[in-house]
């Protein structure tokens, strides 16, 4: 077996690179921060999205379905895994991840062209949820590549500061969208922006994806993978000896479940749900929301580079368990005085004159409408209809056999009615007259964020922690995953858990906290699904979970 130093680059043990590295990690990082760009800037759009192509149906359901068309992309992510990770354990690392960011540009470019519900009817939404598709296979055969690439170009010992430049793309990506959507608004104004000018951003992305393309290609393949292949000990069967044997398999499933599934529900929560969070339920203006998102941004961003480095010095898995332990500790009382800072008269009316639902359970539904057809006529329903229309939060109480659902605002008492059995022009009559009564009990909660109230220095402060608990996770993760595989089969198998715990585990995130929030009436009930995710892979990961050793050569197979 050739040494170490004759398959990987070797510079200096400082903090600078090589002409040859700076450039590899630029390349690599540059393409993906605008394929990061592409993906995300529907995630920062979904709202104006959901107007435009899913128009059929109510508000909220229109957004749920908007945020499942975001997460479609995710869904199929793993599927991009297997099929690029696989070409790029074959043909090699670079030209993998030019079909990938092809593919997610023009993907993202028909998006700004592709005309909405009122022009094409039911074709809009699934051609746009395709062209989602499309993007999620390219990203799942994306960050694999750059990777494995940039690590396998590293000096043993300093792999998790060279990979944490790659770290810091989704978060670029993603600023780099909110950039560009503040400066089409400021310029265009909320009405045409929201009437047309959102469609620009998608279409900017065609001169980025030439940009990438052209700076990719004059990179050259990855050493360890050209060394790898002249000695003849590439892979011929990538994904049976990534999946179907068990020494590899076993890995890939501790790598998802103990580390990869946590740090997803970290990252959507502290860059995805967190915007959400602040524009849906809190509704604050959204271009005093996206700048406040950019300032975390600026301000945390740095810290992928910090925790990536410190990852070289004391290894990957215990940075990586500190920000999930962190997260799970503290995402409740975060997102609590995120409600105070942002929008204190929500806080203050929440403390003053709670709101309880009282009702027996089986008269209630869950009020997801798909098709906008759908009537809730229960007392119950009529009760939760009223009050999520109008984003008052609530909680519930369980009265089995209770004759009429009522509302308990304060001490003050309001009973519904059961419009099961009433002609649609009564119910009609009816549910005026009860929304007469609780007019003047809810007028404390307030239909907007009062902006003149918002604290700006405190709520920018919450969204750095956020931010950093995803750098904690985030930052050493590319390094690890690359560490803990074979050259022979590595872009196969760290590709399938990243986008496994990112795609599925991290990428649901946003639709299903809205959807148990919208269930349940508890703006924060939500949060308890990363909670969850994130003990899980703390536990796993504590326990069963190896560290690697940043200084070990990775050029060997096992």
């Amino acid at each position: 077996m050739a040494t170490p130093q004759a398959e990987v680059p070797v510079s200096s043990t400082g903090a600078g690179m090589t002409k040859e590295e700076r450039m590899v990690v630029f390349a690599s990082s540059l393409g993906t921060v605008f394929e990061w760009y592409d993906f995300y800037l529907y995630g920062s759009l979904a709202a104006i999205i959901a107007k435009h192509f899913f128009v059929a149906v109510n508000e909220t359901t229109s957004f749920i379905f908007a945020l499942l068309a975001f997460a479609a992309g995710f869904f199929v992510r793993p599927f991009g895994a297997i099929v690029f990770g696989r070409l790029g354990d074959l043909i090699g690392r670079k030209y993998t991840f030019l079909i990938t960011i092809v593919l997610m540009g023009g993907a993202t470019f028909i998006v700004g062209l592709l005309p909405g519900y009122a022009t094409l009817g039911i074709a809009a939404p699934i051609i746009l949820i395709t062209l989602r598709l499309f993007q999620g296979l390219a990203l799942g055969g994306e960050y694999g590549g750059a990777a494995t690439y940039v690590a396998e170009h590293s000096p043993n010992g300093r792999r998790g500061y060279f990979t944490s430049f790659i770290q810091t793309t989704a978060t670029l990506g993603l600023f780099l969208s909110l950039l560009i959507i503040l400066g089409c608004r400021l310029v265009l104004g909320t009405a045409k922006f929201e009437e047309w000018g959102w469609r620009i951003p998608f279409l900017i992305s065609i001169a980025l994806l030439g940009i990438s393309v052209w700076i990719r290609l004059q990179l050259q393949e990855s050493p360890v993978f050209k060394r790898m292949k002249e000695e003849g000990k590439g892979s011929k069967a990538p994904l049976t000896e990534s999946f179907l044997r068990w020494r590899n398999l076993k890995i890939v499933l501790l790598a998802l479940l103990g580390g990869v599934a946590g740090q997803g529900v970290v990252w959507y929560t502290g860059m995805f749900y967190e915007l959400f969070f602040v524009l849906q339920i809190l509704k604050m203006e959204s271009q005093a929301a996206n700048l406040m998102i950019a300032a975390s941004l600026i301000i945390g961003t740095p810290f992928f580079i910090v925790f990536g480095a410190l990852s070289d010095k004391i290894g990957r898995k215990w940075i990586i368990m500190a920000g999930l332990l962190l997260a799970a500790v503290t995402y409740f009382p975060i997102f609590k005085a995120l409600t105070k800072a942002v929008n204190p008269d929500l806080a203050a009316a929440q403390a003053s004159t709670p709101i309880t639902v009282v009702s027996d359970p089986k008269a209630c539904t869950f009020q997801f409408d798909p098709v906008g057809k759908a009537t809730f006529k229960t007392a119950c329903d009529v009760a939760k209809s009223f009050l999520s229309k109008r984003a008052i939060p609530y909680s519930n109480r369980e009265e089995p056999g209770l004759a009429t659902a009522y509302i308990l605002v304060g001490n003050e008492k309001v009973e519904s009615f059961d419009g099961t059995v009433l002609p649609a022009a009564e119910f009609k009559a009816k549910s005026a007259e009860f929304a007469a009564k609780m007019a003047p009990l809810v007028k404390a909660y307030p239909a907007k964020a009062d902006m003149t109230k918002v604290n700006y220095p405190m709520a920018v402060f919450l969204l750095v922690i956020l931010v950093i608990y995803v750098t904690m996770v985030y930052a050493p993760i590319g390094a690890y995953l690359v560490e803990l595989f074979p050259a022979r089969i590595r872009y196969t198998s760290m590709s399938l858990p990243y986008h496994i715990g990112n795609g599925w585990f991290g990428g649901f995130l946003p639709s299903i906290a809205f959807a148990i929030v919208t269930a349940t009436g508890d703006i924060y009930a939500g949060l308890w699904y990363p909670i969850a995710i994130a003990v899980m892979s703390l536990v796993i990961g504590t326990l069963f979970l190896r560290d690697t050793d940043p200084n070990a050569p990775i050029t060997h197979d096992v």
